[in-house]
């Protein structure tokens, strides 16, 4: 689940600071492209750009694919239609890549592909998908007609490998497709290992119920009946990289779905696992903070993206027995990372972003010259001709356990101080974040919204105390975890005068039992909840809605199985009946991120901007003003 929650904190003050570039729309805004991944070319010279923008007039968003030259900036459009699922994939020579669109050029039938890898050379490529037999869905169809089979195993649930034999002759290309093995699982990822002859890949579940269903495994391929499992460590594992020297595969334990103990919640972790004796080693053991991506070193090693508090930054580590190296970058957020393969070549390319620049792609020769690295794409350039917000740092006391708490406060441009009228914004991490070390994360056990409730509060509470907020116009809003803590928030005090709730859950044995995610949850209450009642009705919202007045607008996504959309009508029927303003709009064909058509994520901003402009400022007919609701 995405972790954030926003405090939109009113205050408003006078200042003489002329305006002289203009105000960013919100239109503008909506239009900024996304990175999503890039891939250099094994010798550095091309870089393969995954992009993202609205195509509004089509409802959807163009997900494009570039290939740029790294030296003079020249690009390519490949495809506008590329898969968001799975990333292009070079060859190892570099002249060709490997990538699906919506429009794919190999005929692979009633399939749906799942990953792809190169072999060895240029002539042959692997890849998994979920077979779609038609002769077996009939058989099924006849007999059980258009009724649902809980739990019972499905034709979807299973993956086949392929290899694809690439024949070039006189300028024509020819394929043909061959069966590897049928697996018995999903596969997430594929990985070929040439010195071994092997691949390795990830299995997949649909469901985070069931921890062994998410491992590393590998097949040789002189003898496809031997499957081997290489984990059993019941995490998720993700972005398999091959190391240089052929024998190691990395991967990052993403800890935000699963946690590797049952009885610890850590951040996200870097690993590699020796392909010879099957050892597993940790890297960046002496990191404090979590691994968000990485890439491997072409001298060996790796390049990690690691945060620490607010900013992620670029660390070196030659091997996993030698420490980590902070590399001297921009203060910021390095989004993603790609490295040269070649002994020959050093060059690294980066997303990059921070308040002062927007995202965008860079690319520099060797990581020694990292803050000198040089933009290769612009297309986010307007955002530098407009006033943007600006952000600080700022951190203030838990006094419950005297824990420090940080967060990014989003002021109007100019002097903070003489901020023009706006809004500003605390956008808190709160226990549970990453980027604090893994105690920090792990205190949101048991406590899954009161105490990073009472962080928040606390932030709260010390803005008003530093003459930042204005006590009577605060509101509050989240998404996903934020939209979680916003339906509790409201429950606990009386002090926000609006909240916007974005794919909240309301009630938790409802929400573990519709939710693609119940390991998580049972991770984070200790247990099922016949095994831990108490807590769950400590960290109930239900139970205590009756307390509400805070006028709420909620949203949701129809097709969401992350937190499903009946969690928003509860919500909605609890506060109706109680007569507190309430609205809630229904997005359809979205899943959890909103990601489908942008004119949806447009009206959800639209429709929040309203909602505060009619009840944000106006507070609540409260007697006192307490922080809680006793």
């Amino acid at each position: 689940m995405k972790l954030y929650l926003i405090l939109f904190i009113f205050k408003f003050l006078s200042s003489s600071l002329a305006q002289i570039l203009p105000k960013l729309t919100i239109d503008e805004f909506l239009n900024s492209t996304y990175y999503s991944s890039l891939s250099l070319s094994p010798n550095g010279q091309y870089l393969l750009v995954h992009s993202m923008r609205p195509a509004w007039e089509l409802n959807r968003y163009d997900n494009t694919l570039w290939l740029y030259k790294t030296q003079g900036g020249q690009k390519k459009l490949i495809t506008n239609q590329l898969s968001r699922s799975i990333t292009p994939k070079w060859s190892p020579s570099g002249n060709w890549i490997a990538f699906f669109e919506e429009t794919v050029m190999i005929d692979i039938a009633s399939e749906i592909p799942l990953a792809i890898t190169w072999a060895d050379g240029d002539s042959s490529l692997y890849y998994v998908s979920i077979s779609l037999s038609k002769e077996e869905n009939n058989s099924s169809e006849s007999e059980w007609k258009d009724v649902i089979r809980y739990r019972q195993r499905k034709l979807t649930d299973s993956s086949t490998i392929y290899r694809i034999d690439i024949s070039r002759k006189k300028r024509k290309v020819s394929v043909k497709k061959i069966t590897i093995v049928d697996i018995d699982f999903l596969t997430a990822e594929l990985l070929f290992v040439p010195v071994e002859n092997k691949l390795v890949f990830t299995s997949l579940s649909t469901i985070v119920e069931n921890k062994d269903a998410f491992e590393i495994y590998s097949i040789d391929l002189r003898n496809v009946s031997l499957l081997s499992r290489l984990t059993n460590n019941q995490a998720l594992e993700r972005n398999l990289q091959l190391s240089i020297d052929g024998k190691h595969v990395f991967f990052i334990v993403d800890s935000s779905i699963l946690s590797e103990d049952k009885n610890v919640n850590t951040q996200n972790r870097l690993y590699s696992i020796n392909l010879i004796n099957g050892k597993i080693e940790r890297w960046g053991k002496d990191f404090g903070g979590s691994i968000r991506g990485y890439t491997i070193r072409s001298q060996g090693g790796v390049y990690m993206l690691g945060q620490l508090g607010i900013n992620v930054e670029i660390y070196l580590q030659q091997s996993s027995s030698k420490y980590s190296i902070l590399q001297r970058g921009w203060t910021g957020t390095y989004h993603q990372i790609s490295s040269s393969l070649s002994t020959e070549s050093s060059a690294i390319a980066l997303v990059y972003s921070s308040v002062e620049r927007p995202e965008e792609v860079y690319f520099v020769n060797h990581i020694d010259q990292l803050c000198l690295a040089k933009a290769i794409t612009s297309e986010n350039q307007l955002l530098t001709q407009r006033n943007l917000p600006r952000a600080k740092s700022y951190k203030w006391i838990n006094n419950e356990d005297d824990r420090t708490i940080e967060g990014v406060l989003h002021y109007p441009s100019g002097k903070f101080e003489s901020a023009t009228q706006g809004w500003l914004v605390l956008e808190p991490n709160y226990r549970g974040s990453t980027g604090y070390g893994d105690a920090f994360i792990n205190e949101l056990r048991f406590q899954l919204l009161s105490r990073p409730g009472r962080d928040i509060l606390a932030g709260v509470d010390r803005l008003i105390a530093d003459g930042i907020a204005d006590l009577n116009k605060l509101d509050v809003g989240g998404y996903s975890y934020g939209g979680y803590l916003t339906n509790w928030l409201i429950t606990q005090t009386t002090r926000f005068n609006a909240a916007l709730s974005g794919a909240g859950p309301t009630e938790h044995i409802s929400f573990w039992g519709r939710t693609d995610l119940p390991a998580s949850l049972v991770d984070l209450m200790g247990g099922f909840p016949w095994e831990v009642p108490e807590i769950l009705y400590n960290e109930s919202i239900i139970y205590k809605l009756g307390k509400v007045q805070t006028p709420t607008h909620i949203i949701t996504g129809t097709r969401d199985i992350r937190v499903p959309f009946d969690q928003s009508f509860i919500l909605e029927r609890s506060l109706h009946y109680m007569n507190v303003p309430v609205k809630l709009l229904l997005i359809p064909n979205e899943g959890h991120s909103i990601d489908i058509n942008p004119w949806h994520g447009k009206i959800k901003v639209r429709e929040e901007m309203k909602w505060l402009e009619k009840y944000g400022q106006i507070p609540i007919n409260r007697a006192t003003e307490k922080t809680s609701i006793k």
